[in-house]
C-alpha cells in the first residue's frame, strides 16, 4: 500500500508550479496546517487536485514518514519524519538565539530556571533552557522528554489540542503516579485540563518531582494556535507555587515575544 509512486503525463499537466515535489509539499502543507487528519477527498477538493495524483503523492509520503494513515486507515495526518523536521526547525540555530534571549532576560526577571517547549507524540521535548544561577537546581538537557499528565507545560499542552487530537493521544498516555501529588485518572485530568484554559496557564504542584513547584503559559503561532509552551520551575525552598504565579505577567511577556520568533 505504501509502495514508491511512479509520476505520469497525468502529473506533468497540473497547473502547480513545482512539478511533483511542488505538489507534495502543497500537501504537506496543507495538512500540518489543518490541524487533523484529513481524507483524500478533503485534500484533492481544497487543491483541486486529481484523485490518482493525490493518491500517489500521499502514498510516497507515507512511504517517506512525513504523512502517517490515520486510525481510520482513510485519513492522513502529519507523520514521524514531518514533525522531526518542525522540531528541528524550531531548534535551528539561527531563532535558537533569538528564543534563548528571551529565556534569558526572563530568568533574570524571575530569578529561576525557565524552559521553551514543545509536544512530541505523548510527551514534552524541551527545546530551550536557561538555568536561574542558584547552587540547588535541577538539570535537564535540550532534548530532553518528560511526560504530560504531571507537568505544567504538559498539561498546558494537552489542555489546548484539538479535541480529536487529544482523543487519539489520552488512550496510549501512561499516567504513573511519580509523586504522590501526580494526577494518575483520567478524569481529574480531563477536569485539570477545563480549568487550564480558563485560567489560561498551568502549574505543577510538585507532581513530577517532589520539592518543585511550576507554572506554563502558552506560545500561539501567527493563527492564534497553541505551539509550544514557556514554563518557570523552581524548589518550594526557594519559591511557593503562589509566589511562581505572581510571576505570571513575565512569562506572558516572555510567551508575546516567543510568537515573533517560531
Amino acid at each position: 500500500m505504501n509502495s514508491v509512486p511512479n509520476f505520469d503525463a497525468e502529473d506533468t499537466n497540473i497547473e502547480i508550479s513545482g512539478g511533483a515535489p511542488g505538489r507534495a509539499l502543497r500537501i504537506l502543507e496543507l495538512v500540518s496546517a489543518h490541524g487533523r487528519a484529513m481524507t483524500l477527498a478533503e485534500i484533492t477538493g481544497t487543491l483541486s487536485l486529481p484523485k490518482g495524483t493525490v493518491h500517489r503523492l500521499c502514498s510516497l509520503l507515507v512511504s517517506m514518514g512525513y504523512l502517517a494513515r490515520d486510525v481510520d486507515d482513510r485519513s492522513y495526518a502529519v507523520g514521524k519524519a514531518m514533525r522531526r523536521m518542525a522540531l528541528n526547525t524550531l531548534k535551528h540555530r539561527s531563532v535558537q538565539s533569538l528564543r534563548h534571549d528571551i529565556l534569558t532576560e526572563l530568568v533574570k526577571q524571575v530569578g529561576e530556571t525557565c524552559n521553551f517547549n514543545a509536544l512530541d507524540g505523548t510527551q514534552v521535548v524541551y527545546l530551550d533552557r536557561v538555568e536561574g544561577q542558584w547552587p540547588l537546581r535541577l538539570i535537564f538537557d535540550v532534548g530532553s522528554r518528560v511526560p504530560l499528565h504531571c507537568t505544567a507545560s504538559g498539561k498546558l499542552l494537552l489542555a489546548h489540542m484539538r479535541a480529536d487530537e487529544s482523543s487519539r493521544i489520552l488512550p496510549y498516555l501512561r499516567m504513573d503516579a511519580l509523586t504522590p501529588s501526580s494526577i494518575t485518572c483520567l478524569m481529574d485530568l480531563e477536569r485539570e485540563c477545563k480549568d487550564i484554559r480558563e485560567k489560561g496557564y498551568s502549574t505543577d504542584r510538585e507532581e513530577f518531582i517532589a520539592g518543585m513547584v511550576a507554572v506554563a503559559v502558552p506560545v500561539r503561532d501567527s493563527r492564534g494556535d497553541v505551539a509550544a509552551a514557556v514554563a518557570l520551575h523552581a524548589p518550594t525552598a526557594r519559591m511557593s507555587l503562589d509566589k511562581a504565579i505572581e510571576m505570571l505577567p513575565y512569562l506572558n511577556k516572555a510567551a508575546r515575544d516567543m510568537q515573533g520568533v517560531l
